[in-house]
């Protein structure tokens, strides 16, 4: 940590001339209204198609350690829960979810189903830090990711990519993209992405029960239908089957079950887009989408297989959930021409509709039929912001949302549940131009996440119920840049205060032939505490060396917490929340095509969940990228993990193996080892 620390006071002080053409504009979309990054009050990482590329990430997953205090939990194929400052779910069995970050796709709301979060032909990926109670309300108590495609052009462009590797690593994408007529353009992208996963099975002789196996189709159509109106179309269709095998007795990457499992997801999804300025005062933009989703994820409970041991028992656990989510929104937005109070207020007002009915069915050994429940969830709200200039180069920022969440639930054992909830968020920050390149803001911001109901196992009555959560949060933070900001740093210091936490345990309940039933529940703590810095940097050194690092760093705490079997967690940090978090690197080009990026990151460790004391460990990663590039074509050797360290994504704490009775010890998950591969692009530009 200071080698890191030397590394970013060095980055911090040296700058580098850049020609204004070279720094493109990164403006944040998942705003009120579209906004250039250095000049959103809150912390925010976008990270661009550049980054992608240098990581060659074929899914969310494999980036997100570039932004600071963002951690994410697996127990499937791939990641489907991230946690944002400490906060964030790490799994799902039973209905419901009530997610604590927001993960959209083309403005499609994934949470809680990021298994379908595969980056090609990604513009960006915005990660947004803290409650975003006037952005998105629910959803979004620790933050927001915002999954942004390339849009059509104007005109044709083609891209092929090709990548292989190891652990029979296959992919193939392709692009094209061009204008219909003077009015309309297109845009198709396609991607083919395989390997074998990382595990071998030991009893039944294979290296691919852990396995991806991802399709990736995408299609957008804009086209003028006035000069003041324009209709954005989108379709999209995902198809993962992904097998799940991840988990080993003696904790390695060797395996026993005589049924893996599977982590599939198949989503269909389409939405429509259409904005209107031809009123001069103020602009309109309704955004409606629907999606439909299969999810079958399930795996081999005992790990094992007959005939492995005399205590041995043998189960299988299948969870398929079809689900369907339809969202409206319609917002107005101030044109800049005609803000409010002498030209001194823009505003936004708008309305939002989430519908969202989730069926499953669980088959489970232990059940003398499947068991199965309808859950639907109607979220409505309502909501406004102005941003006011107060003069002296003061900006004042007031947002507000007011939320109707309604859920209901029925299931095959008679149980019924339909709360309601009525929440409010919302912002207030002030801002200060201290010099043309420098700015500074300070906010306060108010995020909050609806109750909601456990379902799950033999639980008792009194943890059947919990309560919404809120979280108040206070930022300070400062944007600077220098050199036609081709080098800048954004850093913030936060403190957020939750109250009624929403938190994750588990049960474990022997049943009368010894084994184990593992009970996953949700019950509320009195109170938590997340304080923490974000810094992120970067620079070039001179025109063809650039220089970046992010940092954050974490202190979490739960305050008056006692859990189900009694014991005192009062004081103790939070779940897959690492104290330290950073991610650091140097790309290098130069005139005849010749590049070169090098990234190491790593995390302190941190608690598996909040009802036993078992550690993920600290890690530190090294990732690598060669190669070749003209104006039409690229040839790069990557690696990621270069060391080929061992790193954890999921641990448990329970009793699973009869060699040792069942005794309840710790089982993990692993990360991706070493990686590497080959990759080529084409490029067709007209």
């Amino acid at each position: 940590m200071k080698t890191f620390g030397l590394l970013l006071i060095a980055l911090i002080t040296c700058t580098a001339t850049r020609g204004e053409d070279d720094v493109p504009e990164i403006v944040v979309t998942a705003q009120l209204r579209d906004t250039a990054l250095e000049n959103v009050p809150s912390s925010v990482t976008v990270l661009t198609e550049n980054v992608i590329a240098q990581r060659e990430a074929q899914h969310l997953e494999e980036i997100i350690a570039a932004s600071p205090n963002v951690n994410l939990s697996a127990g499937g194929s791939r990641a489907r829960f991230i946690q944002i400052r400490g906060i964030g779910e790490r799994g799902q069995f039973a209905e419901p979810l009530n997610s604590s970050v927001g993960v959209l796709i083309d403005g499609m709301d994934f949470s809680g189903a990021a298994t379908a979060a595969t980056l090609f032909d990604i513009q960006q990926v915005e990660i947004l830090r803290g409650p975003q109670g006037t952005l998105y309300g629910a959803n979004a108590l620790a933050g927001l990711i915002n999954i942004v495609t390339n849009r059509p052009s104007q005109t044709f462009e083609s891209d092929v990519k090709l990548t292989a590797g190891n652990y029979g690593m296959v992919g193939l994408g392709g692009v094209i993209s061009n204008s219909v007529s003077d009015r309309s353009r297109f845009r198709i992208a396609i991607e083919k992405y395989v390997d074998d996963g990382f595990m071998n099975n030991d009893y039944l002789g294979r290296d691919d029960t852990n396995d991806h196996n991802e399709l990736t189709v995408r299609a957008k159509f804009d086209t003028d239908l006035s000069e003041s109106t324009q209709l954005n179309l989108m379709a999209g269709f995902i198809d993962i089957d992904n097998g799940y095998d991840a988990f080993s007795l003696d904790n390695n990457r060797i395996t026993r079950s005589d049924q893996p499992g599977q982590d599939r997801h198949k989503a269909s999804f389409g939405s429509a887009e259409i904005r209107w300025n031809g009123n001069g005062r103020f602009d309109l933009v309704g955004r409606f989408g629907k999606a439909k989703s299969d999810i079958d994820y399930g795996y081999d409970e005992d790990w094992t297989h007959a005939g492995f041991d005399p205590w041995e028992y043998s189960s299988t656990d299948r969870y398929l959930r079809n689900r369907a989510t339809a969202t409206g929104e319609l917002r107005f937005v101030s044109n800049p021409s005609h803000s409010i109070f002498n030209q001194t207020t823009e505003w936004s007002l708008g309305a939002y509709l989430l519908d969202q009915d989730v069926a499953l069915r669980r088959e489970y050994t232990y059940l003398s039929a499947p068991y199965q429940s309808t859950f639907s969830v109607r979220r409505i709200a309502v909501f406004g912001e102005t941003r006011s200039d107060l003069g002296r180069d003061i900006r004042l920022t007031l947002g507000l949302r007011s939320e109707h969440h309604q859920s209901d639930y029925g299931d095959s054992e008679n149980v019924h549940f339909d709360p309601s909830n009525n929440m409010v968020g919302g912002r207030l920050a002030v801002e200060y131009q201290w010099d043309p390149s420098t700015r500074v803001y300070a906010s306060l911001s108010r995020g909050y996440k609806a109750g909601g109901f456990n379902t799950d196992g033999s639980l008792d009555s009194d943890l059947r119920h919990y309560e919404p959560e809120s979280l108040m949060n206070l930022e300070i933070g400062l944007t600077r840049s220098w050199s036609d900001d081709a080098s800048f740093i954004r850093a913030s210091i936060f403190r957020m205060d939750r109250h009624d936490v929403q938190i994750a345990s588990s049960l474990t309940r022997v049943r009368s032939d010894g084994s184990a039933e593992f009970i996953d529940y949700v019950d509320n703590a009195a109170e938590g505490s997340n304080v923490g810095i974000e810094m992120e940097v970067s620079t070039y050194l001179v025109d063809q060396v650039r220089m970046f690092a992010s940092l954050g760093t974490l202190r979490t705490e739960y305050l008056d917490f006692v859990n189900a079997v009694g014991e005192n967690y009062s004081g103790r940090e939070q779940a897959h929340a690492p104290r330290y978090q950073y991610s650091t690197g140097v790309e290098i080009t130069t005139t005849r095509g010749l590049f070169i990026a090098c990234t190491i990151e790593g995390r302190d460790e941190f608690f598996f969940s909040d009802s036993h004391a078992e550690k993920s460990k600290a890690y530190n990663l090294a990732h690598l990228k060669i190669g070749y590039e003209t104006d039409h074509w690229s040839l790069s050797l990557w690696g990621r993990n270069l060391g080929d360290k061992d790193y954890f994504v999921r641990g448990f704490y329970f009793g699973n193996d009869p060699r040792d009775y069942y005794a309840a010890r710790r089982f993990t998950q692993l990360g991706e080892p070493r990686r590497y591969g080959l990759t080529f692009r084409y490029h067709w530009r007209s």
